[in-house]
């Protein structure tokens, strides 16, 4: 599996998380799933040294 890095939007106040999931899709509605409150900001896959910058190209 590939791990995804998922901005939600919890009223004003941000959050990341970092989800093990089959593709995209299925890490958003996971999240989604774990607070469904959330509005998702964005979903991507999560980078070899594990940070939020400069996202991973498709190889």
């Amino acid at each position: 599996m590939t791990e995804y890095i998922v901005g939600l939007r919890l009223g004003k106040r941000s959050e990341v998380l970092t989800i093990e999931a089959e593709d995209a899709l299925i890490a958003a509605l996971k999240a989604k799933y774990n607070h469904p409150e959330a509005l998702i900001s964005y979903v991507r896959k999560s980078n070899r040294r594990g940070d939020r910058r400069n996202p991973h190209r498709k190889e």
